[in-house]
């Protein structure tokens, strides 16, 4: 797994051009009706100290809405891995694979200077916390980490190489470069980035792809669609991925018949 999203970050990256950051917007869709409204933001999920996204429209649109809902409620400080509440089924340790390509995306963003816990969600999350607004998570930890644990344990090597491929010795400045354009085309809103990537995952591993895209996207659209049902405003969290390609949260939508459009 480590080879392949090396790959298909560092590929994605080195095919969109990366300009100097203009003022920060990334981007936020919403779906509404006669009296709900949903504001859809895409995430990324560790950021640098040096980010200034939570402002108008992204801060107007969280101080409007009742709700924050984020991809998963990830409980603070050491907490064992067993099942989650409304989960039921057996505990379970993600795979070595996952736990190799978390610790490297880890140290990759350090690099960077980028940290969980300057990250979007956790941010939202926080103050969320701190205004008093309800948070819950669209699947539970469990759910991730079986999800993970069931990813195929060895990938094809058919994403689309850059100009030559990461070897062990440059993986990581590799995927640091990677992560450092990805979060620059985050932050002015750049949604080619995160096509090219999926494209590339896509390509390497059907499955992979499948598994944390396609059948959580279409999952999330109808908790989005159930949503829509009960009055209220909601701010909806989740990683810019989802809201990128021909199978995106927002095309999933647009099949239920509930069009989106960009606020920013």
């Amino acid at each position: 797994m480590v080879n392949l999203l090396v790959a298909a970050a560092l590929a994605a990256a080195m095919q969109t051009a990366a300009p100097p950051d203009p003022a920060e917007q990334p981007a936020m869709f919403v779906v509404r009706d006669a009296d709900t409204t949903v504001y859809i933001f895409g995430t990324f999920h560790a950021l640098d100290g040096h980010a200034n996204w939570l402002k108008s429209p992204v801060r107007d649109a969280f101080e409007r809405s009742d709700e924050l809902v984020l991809e998963t409620v990830i409980p603070e400080g050491p907490q064992p891995m067993q099942a989650t509440r409304g989960f039921r089924g057996p505990s379970v340790t993600p795979s070595a694979s996952f736990l190799a390509t978390t610790r490297m995306a880890i140290s990759a963003g350090r690099s960077q200077g980028m940290q969980v816990g300057n990250g979007a969600d956790m941010v939202l999350r926080h103050l969320a916390e701190t205004e008093g607004k309800s948070v819950e998570g669209l699947e539970t930890l469990q759910l991730q980490l079986d999800m993970f644990n069931r990813m195929p344990a060895t990938m094809t090597p058919a994403v689309a190489k850059p100009q030559s491929s990461p070897t062990a010795n440059n993986q990581m400045e590799s995927l640091s470069m990677a992560m450092a354009a990805m979060q620059s085309a985050w932050k002015r809103g750049d949604q080619t980035v995160f096509v090219n990537m999926l494209n590339q995952l896509k390509a390497a591993s059907p499955d992979t792809y499948r598994m944390m895209f396609t059948e959580r996207n279409e999952r999330w659209a109808d908790w989005i669609r159930a949503r829509m049902q009960t009055p209220g405003t909601v701010f909806v969290a989740v990683g810019a991925g989802h809201l990128a390609g021909q199978d995106s949260l927002l095309v999933r939508l647009a099949e239920r018949g509930i069009p989106s459009h960009r606020v920013n």
